[in-house]
């Protein structure tokens, strides 16, 4: 389990979110949404140290995240990463075992062949030689899931994982994302497609400078909580469409 208590971010003086408190779940998918600005990638930045933040503190079974930030995998927005890099698909993947390697080690034969495994998983094998600049945009976010599978952590956090992907690409992440729920691990996404709340994620947390609401799916994707978070005709539009998905389901 993964808990933020009393976290303040700010840029220049001006707080993104005040004296924030959440709890993640294991063993769940917890999806973040939000509209443009609401502090979703800042909150995922502030509670794994990658922005200074005012205050407030993040615990991972009760420990400091840290002491035990190895049991964490991040795959950041595509837009922030640097694709002219010279490095291919596979020496991507093979990064993600450098964590439990010890000082001084380099990946040995037991590494690659993780490294191996989860480009298997993600079907990508054939392209493991490739220059990740290379590759479309489904491919490239492949890559940074199998580089999450070869971390083996037990937390896994995605930023807006599904931006201009294929729709075979974000249901093979998908799988594995539920694949990883099952197995006990905690799941965070940031998400912005809300018609497919209700198919991805077991808790929500809607973010607009500050937690709108979080909890399961059942209890926060409603009209009311929309409607705060982003508008009354957003929210209209949406629950007219969730009500038939629901209904047929």
């Amino acid at each position: 389990m993964l808990e933020i208590k009393n976290l303040t971010v700010a840029y220049d003086n001006s707080p993104v979110f005040e004296a924030l408190d959440v709890t993640f779940e294991s063993g769940k998918i917890t999806g973040i949404i939000g509209p443009n600005g609401a502090g979703k990638s800042t909150l995922i930045k502030g509670l794994l140290n990658l922005i200074p933040k005012r205050s407030g503190s993040v615990l991972i079974d009760g420990q400091k995240i840290k002491k035990v930030s190895n049991k964490i995998a991040y795959v950041e927005q595509r837009k922030a990463l640097d694709l002219t890099f010279p490095i291919n698909v596979f020496d991507v993947v093979l990064t993600g075992t450098y964590g439990k390697l010890g000082l001084f080690k380099v990946p040995g034969n037991a590494e690659k062949q993780i490294a191996y495994t989860a480009l298997d998983q993600v079907n990508l094998l054939d392209y493991q030689d490739r220059q990740i600049g290379n590759l479309s945009g489904g491919q490239l976010q492949r890559v940074f899931v199998a580089r999450a599978i070869a971390q083996e952590a037990d937390i896994i956090i995605l930023d807006e994982p599904f931006v201009g992907i294929d729709i075979k690409s974000e249901r093979d992440i998908m799988a594995i994302i539920k694949y990883w729920r099952d197995e006990g691990k905690t799941i965070i996404v940031v998400h912005h497609d809300l018609n497919k709340v209700f198919d991805y994620f077991d808790n929500l947390v809607i973010l607009n400078h500050g937690i709108v609401a979080s909890g399961s799916v059942a209890q926060t994707y409603t009209p009311e909580n929309i409607q705060q978070a982003f508008s009354a005709d957003l929210s209209a539009v949406l629950f007219d469409d969730t009500k038939k998905v629901g209904s047929a389901s």
